[in-house]
């Protein structure tokens, strides 16, 4: 959660034309992480929990390409992304944790 509020603060000083373009879509898929996360949890099951959880990191994935294009179009710069960047590759070793250790649960011994 705290990854998609700083995405929709940054997202604040891009440009208004951009609001349909990238501010959108960075938003969505900033806060399309931590929704699958819930969705996943809410589901019966751990297969459909990992499978909600492998969707936040195509979502995770996503955000972080629209991040490291929006400093090469000139809407951020290093200092701005790369805070949020890490941030990003944190989250996604939180991700891959998680579904190991789902999986090893799952896994017939």
């Amino acid at each position: 959660m705290d990854l998609a509020v700083e995405c929709y603060k940054v997202t604040q000083r891009f440009p208004k034309t951009e609001m349909f373009g990238i501010v959108s879509q960075i938003r969505r898929s900033a806060s399309w992480v931590p929704a699958n996360i819930a969705e996943g949890h809410g589901r019966e099951g751990r297969p459909h929990f990992v499978q909600f959880l492998r969707v936040a990191q195509g979502s995770l994935k996503e955000l972080e390409t629209h991040l490291i294009l929006s400093p090469r179009v000139g809407f951020l710069n290093g200092e701005e992304s790369g805070p949020i960047l890490r941030r990003c590759a944190d989250v996604g070793k939180m991700l891959r944790g998680l579904i190991r250790a789902l999986e090893a649960r799952t896994s017939p011994r």
